[in-house]
């Protein structure tokens, strides 16, 4: 498809205002600090839609449909988590980054466990950073080549290289603020395509609701209590764990916090961005069903060889290419650049921020003046950008092997979130006892993700638990053994000088 002169200035319009936006918010000259932390002199409000626009990828923005379209409402119960994960950050995580002043998430670590601990938590954030950035970055090229004619590395070198050139100009601000126009497009594009399914029922809008009722499309899955499959319960769990990780640990967002103008807005950012995230998935998952019952009602619109059911994921680009009006085809495209943006331009702000932060200035140069932090954030910006971009070019001729990069990841990841848990609930919790809970979480990890792909000899070994279980039972093994050791370290012999001791004991 060639794209019309109409849509293609929509999307060019779009492309040149992200980066207009970062030569102007980048005409003043930069420090180190506004460049991490926008001077700490962000409103509250767009911070709150910057943390919604970091948790809508492009792979939302055209998964959820596609999930929705070819089963029902079961990942909605994934956002339901979210309100619970924003209490617990507001009421704890939030307050402890704002008081500690440092602009890394990982920076407390070194405090509280040692250097190993916050390097290992660094590394494991860089490396998840890069796989997504090239996983969203190709995928966006994959669903955009058949609606833009486009080839797929044209595709991913025009979204790394506008990316790129916004995020190294204004650094956090322009990626704050693109993030906000870029939430405006993206829920505008989201509710175009809803409006137009519903009008365009040739029965009304009560058809699309009859069609799905009939179908089960609304259901939110199954409430047994299997831990194998994706139930309500195992999917609420999960949606927990990873939202608590976001919101909490996740440099991404709390990198945000610091840019707040104060606490109180910090606070109101969390719960914002992430009870927005809460309608705008519901209406992705209601484009899918409309989906769903758009085509059940007019058949002859689906061309041969796309199935609702087996090719689910490719209905909602159909849409988009053959059933938009000219204009609208634009606007939906740009949003699904705006989703994607958003999340890479985070990505690589924040990386470039850990790497000057705990790598550059914690083992080479702890001294290091304004410029050559500066120096150093361009040029890992720039280098994040980059290396991003040839991740996504990569993944055309070697997905495979790049999917299983992405998959050992997060592997590692999970270790993260046990670990703040475990210097958040204890105090007595040490260096041994962290290091060995976060040995036996990541062995526990390893064996429910890896053991899965075992051959039927060794199928007795198999993890029997859903995927989805990986984070939570992943991050419980870290926080009890953890606190197993420490709570076994603290308490001192019935002979030792401590335990004869008649006076108060300190709390």
């Amino acid at each position: 498809m060639t794209l019309p002169i109409l849509d293609f200035a929509v999307v060019i319009v779009y492309l040149a205002a992200m980066v207009a936006m970062g030569f102007y918010l980048g005409r003043k000259g930069q420090t180190p600090d506004h460049y991490m932390r926008a001077g700490g002199s962000i409103p509250g409000w767009a911070v709150g839609i910057s943390i919604f626009g970091t948790y809508v990828s492009s792979i939302s923005f055209l998964a959820l449909p596609g999930k929705s379209a070819g089963g029902n409402w079961n990942p909605f119960v994934f956002s339901l988590g979210i309100p619970l994960a924003a209490w617990i950050a507001v009421r704890w995580f939030v307050p402890f980054y704002r008081r500690s002043g440092e602009v890394s998430a990982y920076h407390h670590l070194e405090e509280r466990f040692g250097p190993w601990a916050r390097t290992y938590a660094v590394l494991c954030y860089l490396l998840t950073q890069l796989a997504r950035m090239g996983a969203i970055m190709y995928l966006l090229a994959l669903a955009m080549a058949p609606l833009t004619g486009w080839s797929l590395t044209t595709l991913i070198l025009v979204t790394g290289v506008i990316t790129i050139l916004y995020t190294l100009i204004g650094g956090i601000e322009a990626v704050i603020w693109a993030d906000v126009v870029q939430s405006f497009v993206l829920i505008g594009g989201a509710l175009a395509c809803m409006v137009l399914l519903i009008i365009g029922m040739p029965r009304g809008p009560g058809q699309l609701f009859e069609i799905a009722a009939r179908n089960d499309k609304f259901s939110l899955g199954s409430f047994g209590p299997s831990l194998a499959q994706p139930t309500f319960w195992v999917v609420l769990i999960y949606g927990l764990f990873i939202n608590l990780q976001n919101l909490g640990i996740d440099q991404s967002y709390v990198q945000r916090y610091a840019t707040a103008r104060s606490d109180s807005a910090a606070r109101k950012s969390v719960w914002l961005g992430g009870l927005l995230y809460l309608p705008v998935s519901a209406v992705f998952l209601f484009i899918g069903t409309a989906l769903f019952a758009y085509y059940t009602a007019q058949p002859e619109l689906l061309p041969a060889g796309l199935d609702l059911k087996s090719k689910s994921d490719a209905i909602f680009p159909h849409f988009i290419n053959s059933a938009l009006p000219a204009g609208v085809t634009g606007l939906v495209i740009a949003a699904v650049f705006a989703a994607a943006q958003s999340t890479l331009a985070s990505s690589i702000n924040c990386s470039a921020t850990l790497l000057l932060c705990d790598i550059y200035r914690r083992y080479f140069r702890p001294k290091a003046d304004g410029r050559e932090s500066m120096t150093v954030l361009r040029l890992a910006t720039l280098g994040f950008g980059i290396a991003g971009t040839l991740v996504a070019i990569a993944m055309i001729q070697v997905k495979s092997a790049l999917d299983a990069w992405w998959e050992l990841a997060s592997i590692f990841s999970g270790g993260m979130l046990g670990l703040f848990l475990l210097g958040l609930i204890s105090r007595h919790a040490k260096n041994a006892a962290a290091a060995t809970g976060v040995a036996a979480g990541v062995m526990a990890i390893l064996w429910m993700s890896l053991s899965p792909k075992l051959s039927d000899q060794w199928a007795a070994w198999r993890s029997p638990f859903h995927n989805f279980m990986v984070i939570v039972i992943g991050t419980l093994v870290i926080l009890l053994v953890g606190l197993l050791l420490s709570c076994h370290k603290q308490k001192p012999p019935a002979h030792s000088p401590q335990a004869s001791h008649t006076g108060s004991n300190p709390p």
